[in-house]
């Protein structure tokens, strides 16, 4: 029997000895690797935190302990130990695991994740929680080194520091290797810091200096800290920690269980702020991984032998990165940002052919969008391409930075809609909202591939104001027609019918005129338009439509509250016109997890289903 089927929860790890805790962990390795080649999932990060998963999970104690993982695409391990791992085979699959920590899912998973950064500033609630109600145990925050360069971290690491909270900080080094130069020393100057001798005598030593009048007193504690800070400085990057009230430990090598646990457990008896320094290798075990981590950082369904990725199919991110760097090379002003997901939003060839005009800054979308503003407005074209999901955190710098200036940055929104199986943390249904309530706004939506080329083309054309062009993780069609640039809010009529109109936009554009040939069975047969703009709308099309229909039925990937449906009862509400629509959208729920056509049918946004929507309404 394997060690992995007799872990039911996280307490049947004190049990085990070293060599099996090793074992353990290549069998958890395995089990990613085999589940997600059928579910696909974020492989490289899982892989690359197994050993700490186990550390952490073997010396706290997970039942009364909070352990926090930042954004939480590497809780697979943390999964499979925590009484989940006879329903591994259903991740990310509807109905299944979420891909994510989900309170609802199990109490091992104390927060709820999947945007970066957060973990920190829960930890500080947690830890304010426990200290009101005396209470006493850890918390810990599993942060990567990625996730701790956005502000909301760095925000919680100073209030930590200046509430000086019990609350260790795990920081996942992924980037970096462990040279020869701090492996010895580090390990033993570790030892030396976390043991109770060691913190005695610096409590001690500090108690005593205080007994000096203030001008003694401020002088010795000052040098007693250069000398701590100044040896250790030799060996790690603990400066800046200690500045901001933080004991500092590491770097840590993190796949070697033996030396994590040692350490784990000498700092359970430290107090105050503490960080523990851990270097790990993304894709650690999994040759494909290791080679390339971005793409196995998240990936679909894959080949476990050669891990060759299985779905080629043209998708709009893949026609965006492609267009867009035949634009910028034919124009030098146009200029390419990523907060963080270079391969994601299709920028990686941009990257690498264009090196000098592309800027991947992070995790840090609040920054990408004030900078895209401030080259707006000095003459270049910005492209900032960032998934409607993550465009969130930015949406202050959206409203004041860009569109309070009217400055003409072109957003390419990437993952709107339904996302799939990575679920409501990233799902994009709220764009088209929070986009159309701003003034200054152009917002569109391609209804193909092609018609992606010709709004990329009309965006670089437009020197007006901001330009948002919104589109699907999904494949897409391409027309044999060449794109050229549109006219800004002119709609496209696909088909001239009667009776009544369908208004469609984006991805739903497909899947309405599936709907007509549902509809054309039963001797239906309305007018179909692609309002490629939500704003501004095309008023003259829809003036058009005043005394030929008394009903439309807009279609939109997006919450059917302040999307593309709601400004057409606005519009035509304000003019006295007697106009009935239909808002066929997304739910006022958070839609969960599973196979982007799976959640369509569900949501009733496949042609099936918008089909019966309209005929029950009719």
């Amino acid at each position: 029997m394997s060690i992995l089927k007799r872990i039911k929860s996280p307490r049947d790890l004190r049990g085990l000895s070293l060599r099996e805790l090793e074992t353990l962990a290549g069998e958890i390795r395995k089990e990613i690797i085999r589940t997600c080649a059928c579910t696909g999932g974020h492989v490289a990060p899982s892989l690359g935190v197994v050993e700490l998963t186990l550390a952490l999970y073997r010396v706290f104690d997970a039942e009364r302990d909070k352990i926090i993982w930042d954004v939480g695409h590497q809780t697979y391990a943390q999964k499979l130990i925590t009484g989940r791992a006879s329903r591994f085979n259903t991740l990310r699959t509807y109905k299944g695991i979420s891909g994510f920590p989900k309170r609802l899912e199990s109490k091992y998973d104390v927060f709820n994740t999947g945007h970066s950064s957060t973990s920190l500033s829960a930890a500080t609630g947690f830890a304010l929680a426990r200290d009101y109600r005396g209470d006493n145990y850890d918390i810990v925050s599993v942060i990567g080194d990625g996730s701790l360069g956005a502000g909301m971290a760095f925000e919680a690491l100073n209030h930590i520091g200046h509430l000086k909270k019990d609350v260790i900080v795990v920081l996942n080094d992924n980037e970096r290797s462990i040279g020869e130069s701090v492996g010895a020393l580090s390990q033993y100057l570790n030892k030396v810091i976390t043991t109770r001798t060691y913190n005695r005598f610096r409590d001690d030593l500090w108690k005593f200096l205080g007994r000096f009048p203030p001008y003694f007193r401020d002088r010795g504690r000052n040098l007693a800290k250069r000398i701590q800070e100044g040896l250790k400085g030799l060996v790690a990057p603990s400066v800046i920690f200690e500045e901001l009230g933080f004991r500092y430990i590491g770097p840590l090598n993190g796949h070697k269980l033996g030396e994590l646990i040692d350490t784990f457990s000498r700092l359970k008896e430290i107090r105050g702020p503490r960080i523990v320094h851990v270097v790990t290798k993304k894709g650690k075990g999994f040759q494909p991984a290791e080679r390339n981590p971005e793409t196995f950082h998240g990936i679909g369904k894959y080949c476990v032998e050669t891990g060759e990725v299985g779905d080629k199919a043209t998708s709009y991110t893949a026609v965006f990165g492609d267009t867009l760097v035949e634009l910028a090379k034919a124009n030098k002003k146009i200029v390419a940002i990523s907060a963080g997901m270079t391969l994601g939003t299709g920028l990686k060839r941009f990257s690498q052919e264009i090196p000098e005009r592309f800027y991947d800054v992070g995790i840090t979308e609040q920054h990408a969008v004030t900078m895209a503003a401030a080259l707006a407005l000095d003459g270049y074209i910005p492209v900032c391409a960032i998934y409607s999901t993550f465009l969130q955190r930015a949406y202050d710098q959206v409203i004041h930075d860009v569109s309070l200036q009217n400055a003409p940055v072109i957003f390419a929104v990437d993952r709107a809609g339904l996302v799939g199986e990575d679920g409501p943390t990233h799902h994009g249904p709220f764009d088209l909202s929070y986009f159309g309530c701003i003034p200054n706004m152009v917002v569109s939506s391609p209804r193909d591939g092609t018609e992606l080329i010709a709004l990329l083309k009309t965006a670089v054309k437009y020197r007006e104001g901001p330009f948002v062009i919104r589109y699907p993780r999904s494949s897409c069609t391409m027309r044999s027609v060449r794109p050229e640039p549109l006219v800004v809010g002119g709609w496209e009529t696909i088909q001239q019918g009667r009776g009544f109109a369908v208004v469609a936009i984006g991805s739903m554009v497909e899947q309405a005129q599936g709907a007509l040939s549902i509809l054309k069975k039963r001797n239906l047969n309305p007018t179909l338009v692609n309002a490629r703009f939500v704003k501004p709308i095309d008023k003259t099309l829809l003036n058009r439509l005043i005394g030929k229909v008394k009903t439309i039925f807009v279609v939109e990937e997006n919450a059917s509250h302040g999307g593309l449906g709601s400004t057409l009862q606005r519009y035509y509400g304000e003019r006295d016109i007697r106009m009935r629509i239909h808002c066929i959208g997304l739910p006022d729920d958070f839609v969960e997890h599973g196979a982007r056509k799976m959640l369509l049918r569900i949501t009733k946004l496949d042609a099936e289903g918008i089909a019966k929507r309209i005929i029950s309404s009719l």
